[in-house]
């Protein structure tokens, strides 16, 4: 049987997700160039495929037009046209699942998420690294005839950034750290008293840029910046295409297991990462990072990490995990990686 030459995509969400696709798709369009890959994602994530040959976003707009049973019906009608010969399902949730069927494509490939093993690793019977989230990825194209080979990434180049993104941070003498300090689960974030401090250290030796998003989180970085001490909030000033330009010019992000350490890590920036109630041994860590980039919680104070795999269940008394890393622990590593 032939191999697929039109694979559709099927990631729908959240960002950080897709975003992790990203450096999957790019091995695999330099390791097959005259395969055409549609992706199949929300509109607001176009921009994370910006720079990928032979890849093109169809948006799926599933909170109106492609909403529920009759919502899908539409979508799959408008794909056909497009004449795609596999679909590669990297999420596999039920609307997933609805519209494969509905495609009418016969090879199809769908993403093994390994719960039964990440089960495990929650209820500390296997506590080991499992296969990561990039790996699985990568195992659903294998499926459809094409390996792809994830040793040897590459990555694109820092973009120019043009007069808004300038107007905001300058080109200082300093070096550029972005922090986000946010997760989508508080228990997956380090404390914002402590990370104050690491804001405030940091800012003695280099630029620091906020990332963040929503009301309540810009309201909270706004009080964090300073201007004075090159302290500067990104939050809700910057278009997603801008932050990614930003990024892409950072010596460093500091994140928590979340979408901004995905977003960094597309561009081969250093991703150092706080770890609550999750672990990278579930497989989400930040792509091609070394494992000491990883910084987690004290395990012989939380005997139960991870307690979950998306950091939403926590026992009585977890909520500040992430607070036994120390704010000198932060800092030294951070400095650390960044080039003299």
């Amino acid at each position: 049987m032939s191999k697929p030459k039109h694979i559709l995509v099927i990631r729908l969400s959240a960002m950080g997700d897709v975003a992790m696709t990203v450096p999957v798709l790019r091995a695999f369009t330099r390791q097959y160039p005259d395969v055409k890959l549609t992706v199949l994602t929300r509109d607001f994530f176009k921009p994370l495929f910006r720079d990928l040959k032979n890849v093109t976003v169809y948006p799926a707009h599933v909170k109106d037009q492609h909403k529920g049973l009759k919502g899908l019906y539409k979508l799959s009608r408008e794909i056909r046209p497009l004449k795609c010969d596999a679909v590669a399902d990297l999420h596999k949730v039920l609307r997933s699942k609805v519209l494969k069927p509905m495609l009418g494509i016969r090879k199809v490939a769908t993403i093994n998420k390994g719960r039964k093993e990440k089960k495990r690793l929650i209820k500390g019977k296997d506590f080991k690294q499992l296969k990561t989230t990039h790996q699985r990825y990568a195992d659903v194209f294998n499926t459809l005839g094409y390996p792809i080979d994830l040793s040897n990434p590459t990555f694109p180049k820092p973009t120019t950034l043009n007069d808004s993104c300038l107007k905001l941070i300058g080109k200082p003498n300093k070096k550029r750290i972005g922090i986000a300090p946010f997760a989508a689960h508080d228990s997956k974030m380090y404390p914002l008293e402590h990370m104050e401090r690491v804001i405030e250290k940091l800012s003695e030796d280099y630029q620091v840029l906020l990332f963040g998003g929503g009301s309540r989180e810009i309201q909270i970085l706004n009080y964090f910046e300073s201007e004075d001490k090159g302290i500067i909030n990104l939050a809700g000033k910057l278009s997603l295409d801008e932050e990614l330009d930003v990024i892409s010019n950072l010596h460093v992000m500091l994140s928590m297991d979340s979408g901004n350490a995905h977003l960094a890590a597309m561009f081969g920036i250093k991703v150092i990462t706080i770890w609550g109630v999750t672990h990278p041994y579930a497989g989400f860590a930040p792509f091609k990072q070394p494992d000491d980039y990883c910084l987690l919680a004290d395990r012989n104070q939380y005997l139960k990490i991870p307690t979950s795999i998306y950091g939403n269940k926590f026992p009585e008394g977890y909520k500040d995990a992430a607070g036994s890393i120390s704010v000198e622990t932060i800092v030294n590593k951070v400095k650390s990686v960044i080039p003299a």
